[in-house]
């Protein structure tokens, strides 16, 4: 993180008003091409690519520039493994037990139960932890700022990076998710939020038929 003196901005590119148009569209028509996606090709994905993403993350904005949030991407099979197997006993006990009807009928037409065998296929996870406080170099503990909301534009700068890079990805959220903490050998300061599946679909992998709403129910102008 750097704090200090304000420097000039530099590096922003100012286009003609046609060229924004036609960047927004075509970064509109880009990103509505996403699709959450449940069968994963096992090719490796190359790390520079995931490193790529995983700066472009960082990049978003965040509470007093402290960037709470550490991601941790997983390649190695017996950790994946070990993942799927938490993840799919918490899932049993929500789907089973502690899922109201509504919820259940919700997620009947996505295809979801309790079991993920992506988290295995998948060539790389990306868990994303909240970090409750930062500490400098000497150990010095720093307050964060607005965590869940940096994490959460973050992760969304995440998932547009994947998509844009050629690949699909997963959303899971598993609850309670302390699991993975565990797991992964982070600090008690640090908080699960998400667990990212990210690879190339399946040839014959199929989504859910879905629409979004248009832009007349999510977005209101006051001029």
């Amino acid at each position: 993180m750097s704090h200090g003196k304000l420097v000039p901005l530099s590096d922003y590119q100012e286009y003609p008003v046609e060229e924004m148009k036609s960047r927004s569209e075509k970064f509109y028509q880009m990103m509505r091409k996403r699709r959450t996606v449940r069968d994963f090709d096992t090719r490796t994905v190359p790390r520079e690519i995931i490193e790529s993403c995983l700066l472009t993350a960082g990049t978003a904005p965040n509470g007093a520039n402290m960037q709470p949030w550490t991601f941790v991407a997983i390649s190695a099979s017996d950790i994946k493994a070990k993942i799927r197997h938490a993840a799919e006993e918490v899932e049993r006990e929500f789907y089973q037990n502690r899922a109201p009807d509504y919820w259940l009928e919700a997620l009947g037409p996505l295809g979801t139960d309790e079991n993920k065998p992506h988290l295995e296929e998948a060539p790389y996870l990306i868990v994303v932890f909240s970090k409750q406080f930062s500490t400098t170099a000497d150990g010095e503990r720093l307050h964060n700022y607005y965590i869940s909301e940096s994490v959460g534009i973050a992760m969304g700068f995440l998932i547009s990076a994947i998509h844009n890079a050629g690949l699909a990805s997963l959303t899971h959220t598993p609850k309670p998710m302390s699991f993975l903490r565990e797991l992964l050998n982070r600090p008690k300061s640090e908080t699960p939020v998400l667990i990212l599946a990210v690879g190339y679909p399946k040839k014959d992998a199929c989504v859910p038929s879905i629409t979004k709403k248009p832009l007349e129910e999510i977005a209101v102008f006051v001029d």
